[in-house]
């Protein structure tokens, strides 16, 4: 009945239409301008026919549809708002002659139905899924909203709370969850849904007083109590308040026009959508989230493709049995990566492998793994004191003390013990790889691999390229970060590779600015309403004094015009007082166990009398000014790795950062936010801070994108 790239229309047995996604070479469907044109002519078609008697809506992949193709959508946001209304407006046609077909209507969901996925099974008068589905509006975590009349179908068919929750939360639900809610009929065997959807064509007919009722159902108000409402309103803003992300207006954007459209007419409440997607599509914070969820599925793609090229791993080996060493088992375990675990002790080895069960018991507690796996996994950490089976492992992860002359002698020591093909790694933060590497013998075979702590919960892994370091090394250990469940950048060589060279001019604007009277509590507290997780002192403490300092130092030789002090700063006096953080109970601030055994920050007023007895003179500063001085001094650091080739690409440099650091998701990294700013703004910013020092300098190139207008993403 009808052929395209993306959809064919069939006729089944009985005059029923089949109408089958399968957009033709992609993994998964997904909704494009071409597809959603071919929806419309064949919906025409199906208009057009009388003979036609009720329509099954299926895919022909693993998934039904996985949402818009965000990229292609991108383009589209950009045009004048009247514009972005009527595509919007003609969109939503194309639904809702879905909807007002003169037959039967079902979809059947096989795997994910999300987005634009779901508001189509929406607009069907049945859905019908497999015990494999799962469904979610994930919208509002891009900055927008369902824009196919999602806010407006969902709160008709399910129960209403469940959508508030749906549309505020974006998370994906499961098939029980979703029948439990409303949102499908019936769940049945993958075999069985074509089926089952004959059989609900069927059944309709038999029962048309209801059907057609239903369907005047969906087209108007939705008869509820105001006061019910206001309490599921009341419910679903206590779930936003529960996320704590404040920063993203479309959660609370949403709600508030769902409060008011399901007390209009269903083509009203359209409108009430139209206007709500157009707004949140232009803002800036859906730009930067947007721009983030790109950035993201091209880095994957970039890793993926380099990861192909290497040796997959098969068994793995880490020495040492710390906090680290202990982290990275624990995750090559619970990846299936059988991992031996080397120390010198067997205390060591003992708390690395306690430290490795306790995880594991977490998982099991949470729902995520069963008793039996999780004694598997742990049984795949292989506990060492000696080098016993190194000859076999594919790649080795040296995580021992932070010195130079330490891991040197570890990397000469194992070397001659491995395979002529494995390839050695340091898990170091600072120390140079091609420096590290002047100790063995096939420094080929050699790369940094730097985890973020705890590795448990840090997504990222610096790869890092030594001056010897050859494309088959770094390809392996991309392979194995991927293989962990981690998102692996490959940066050169330099101190403090890509996150800590661009942490640490974060960290000395923080001491100028406490140098200069500020008070760190106020600092942090601009910083965290800015979007950071935590302010600089507390994120100081969490990190530990002393590796901070030792960081600095090498900060300091490597980059002495703009990281060196001149002065004693704030985290020096802490540490020479033995103040290290939360590692120690104190450091800028004091820590308590408090309830659920979770430590608790507390204002210590001796810590806050020293500080201020080393600064002398404390001043006012306005929020503006400390938000300016530090995000300077972070951003422009990040422009002079792009610059220097530390990394290759702006996306590089902006996703370190968010997944190494935890910079404002909503900013969309360092050098999105110049671009938010405008490079000429920026620079004449700094300009105002010059006087600060070189840290404030704005690079030659920086000041020619000004001159020019250019952006980062152009």
């Amino acid at each position: 009945m009808y052929q395209g790239n993306a959809i064919r229309v069939t006729r089944l047995e009985a005059d029923i239409a089949h109408l089958c996604f399968d957009l033709q070479g992609s993994p998964v469907n997904k909704f494009d301008s071409a597809t959603l044109k071919e929806l419309e002519q064949a919906l025409a078609v199906l208009a057009q026919d009388s003979s036609i008697v009720g329509l099954v809506c299926s895919s022909a992949k693993s998934s039904f549809i996985v949402g818009a193709d965000i990229t292609e959508f991108t383009e589209l946001f950009k045009l004048p708002k009247a514009e972005l209304s009527a595509w919007v407006e003609q969109s939503n046609r194309v639904f809702t002659a879905l909807e007002e077909l003169p037959f039967p209507t079902v979809s059947v969901i096989n795997g994910h139905a999300l987005g634009g996925g779901l508001e189509l099974c929406l607009a069907t008068d049945y859905r019908i899924a497999s015990p494999q589905a799962s469904l979610g509006f994930p919208e509002v975590g891009l900055g927008i909203c369902p824009g196919f009349g999602g806010t407006v179908r969902a709160p008709r068919i399910m129960d209403l709370g469940s959508a508030l929750q749906w549309m505020v939360s974006g998370k994906q639900v499961d098939a029980q969850q979703t029948l439990a809610s409303g949102a499908v009929d019936s769940i049945c065997d993958a075999e069985l849904l074509l089926e089952s959807a004959l059989e609900q064509i069927s059944q309709s007919h038999e029962e048309k007083a209801a059907w057609l009722e239903s369907r005047v159902l969906k087209k108007g108000p939705l008869a509820i109590d105001t006061s019910d409402l206001e309490d599921l309103i009341t419910q679903a803003e206590a779930l936003l308040a529960q996320s704590r992300d404040i920063h993203n207006p479309a959660p609370r954007l949403v709600l508030a026009a769902v409060a008011k459209s399901v007390l209009l007419s269903r083509d009203a409440a359209l409108e009430v959508e139209k206007n709500l997607f157009a707004a949140l599509a232009q803002s800036e914070v859906a730009t930067n989230l947007i721009g983030l969820f790109t950035n993201d599925q091209w880095l994957r793609q970039k890793s993926r493709r380099l990861g192909k090229a290497g040796k997959s791993v098969g068994h793995a080996a880490v020495l040492g049995a710390g906090i680290m060493g202990g982290g990275i088992a624990y995750q090559s375990s619970l990846k299936k990566v059988p991992v031996l675990m080397k120390d010198i002790a067997q205390a060591g080895l003992d708390a690395g492998m306690a430290e490795a069960s306790s995880l594991l018991n977490k998982q099991v507690t949470k729902g995520r793994l069963n008793e039996s796996s999780a004694a598997a996994m742990l049984g795949s950490i292989h506990p060492v004191l000696d080098y016993s089976g190194f000859d076999k492992v594919d790649i080795v992860i040296e995580a021992v003390v932070e010195n130079p002359r330490v891991k040197k002698a570890v990397l000469s020591e194992v070397e001659p013990l491995l395979g002529p093909d494995a390839i050695l790694c340091s898990n170091t933060s600072t120390i140079s790889i091609t420096d590290l590497a002047t100790a063995l013998q096939r420094p080929q075979n050699f790369c940094g691999m730097h985890f973020f702590n705890p590795v448990p919960l840090m997504p990222l892994v610096e790869v890092i390229r030594g001056a010897q370091s050859s494309d088959a090394a770094i390809a392996t250990t991309v392979a194995y970060a991927q293989a962990l469940g981690k998102t692996p950048i490959v940066v050169n060589d330099c101190p403090g590779f890509l996150v800590n060279r661009i942490l640490f001019p974060y960290f000395g604007a923080f001491s100028q600015l406490l140098r200069d009277g500020a008070d760190f509590r106020k600092i942090d507290a601009v910083m965290e309403a800015f979007g950071w997780p935590m302010g600089p002192a507390y994120l100081l403490d969490v990190v530990g004094i002393d590796t901070a300092v030792h960081a600095q130092a090498v900060m300091a030789d490597g980059f002495p015009e703009r990281m060196r002090y001149d002065f004693k700063s704030a985290m020096d006096l802490l540490f020479e007082a033995g103040e290290l953080g939360q590692k120690t109970g104190s450091g800028f601030y004091r820590y308590v166990p408090g309830a659920r055994g979770r430590i608790e920050k507390q204002i210590d007023a001796s810590i806050i009398a020293r500080i201020e007895a080393l600064q002398g003179e404390q001043r006012e500063f306005d929020d503006e000014e400390i938000v300016a001085r530090l995000m300077l001094a972070m951003c422009l650091e990040t422009v002079r790795c792009l610059e220097d080739g530390i990394v290759s690409d702006p996306i590089e440099a902006d996703m370190g950062l968010i997944l190494g650091l935890g910079f404002p998701k909503f900013r969309g990294g360092a050098l999105r936010y110049i671009d938010s700013m405008g490079a000429q703004a920026f620079c004449e910013l700094a300009q105002r801070y010059a006087h600060l020092g070189p840290l404030f300098a704005p690079t030659p190139r920086l000041l020619e994108m000004a001159a020019k207008g250019e952006k980062f993403y152009a």
